[in-house]
């Protein structure tokens, strides 16, 4: 049993040595949603608070990050969020992916998948209240429908 528990010790100080990298980039850039849509001020304090630390290139990383092997979980969960939507890349999408990603923001919020319960186990700041979910909703709904008449505008033009 010794042994077991010394051979685990050893693995887990090697792994202190193995690291992801950061999801260390900037949050606003200029193929960010920002440049899509509008963002009132108050929606954009909802999303970064709520939001950006998975779904932008820029995570607010929490001491545990340190710790292996949470890092590496930390890394694939951002990674993951960020296939899902990334504000920061939202420039870079079709418009049918944009009008879905921001109808899928409003279907996860409401149905209080978003944010994550793992989440908000270490940042209840990142907890919605009703109000904020609501705007949030009525925000993405609003962006989508913005975004589709874009779309159809830009084909009319052609």
């Amino acid at each position: 049993m010794k042994k077991v528990l010394l051979l685990l010790l050893v693995l887990f100080i090697l792994a202190q040595f193995f690291r992801p990298a950061c999801n260390a980039g900037a949050a606003l850039a200029a193929t960010d949603i920002t440049h899509v849509v509008p963002v009132p001020d108050s929606i954009m304090a909802i999303l970064r608070k709520s939001c950006y630390d998975c779904h932008s290139n820029h995570t607010d990383y929490p001491w545990y990050n340190n710790i292996s092997p949470v890092s590496w979980w930390l890394a694939n969960h951002v990674k993951s969020g960020k296939r899902a939507l990334n504000f920061t890349e939202f420039s870079t999408y079709t418009y049918r992916r944009k009008a879905h990603r921001l109808d899928d923001i409003a279907e996860t919020v409401e149905k209080h998948e978003m944010p994550l319960s793992s989440y908000l186990w270490i940042h209840t700041d990142a907890e919605l209240n009703d109000a904020q979910r609501q705007a949030l909703i009525s925000w993405s709904k609003a962006a989508s429908q913005r975004v589709m008449q874009d779309s159809l505008s830009e084909k009319g033009n052609k």
